[in-house]
């Protein structure tokens, strides 16, 4: 990890919060860990939700792929449908 950056923790917040359209908002990296801790086997058998779990735990190594890991788990929500509309 770049001592440049700090640690990531579960408390450390997402680059930008992602408001589902059930009226949560997924602001940090602990509430992105719950909410891959509680998708179906079909989700976790996806690829955009594989690709996303994947990204937060490069985020977690190395802090410079928060944005990436954040746009990620944001296309998953959408591809999901769990986003409001625009």
């Amino acid at each position: 990890m770049d001592s440049d950056e700090p640690a990531l923790h579960r408390h450390s917040p997402l680059t930008f919060p992602i408001a589902l359209a059930d009226g949560r908002t997924i602001s940090k990296i602990g509430d992105a860990a719950d909410l891959f801790e509680n998708l179906t086997d079909a989700q976790r058998r996806s690829s955009h939700w594989s690709i996303a779990v994947r990204m937060l735990d490069h985020a977690l190594n190395e802090p410079a792929y928060l944005k990436t890991a954040t746009m990620s788990l944001q296309t998953a929500l959408a591809m999901d449908g769990l986003l409001p509309p625009p």
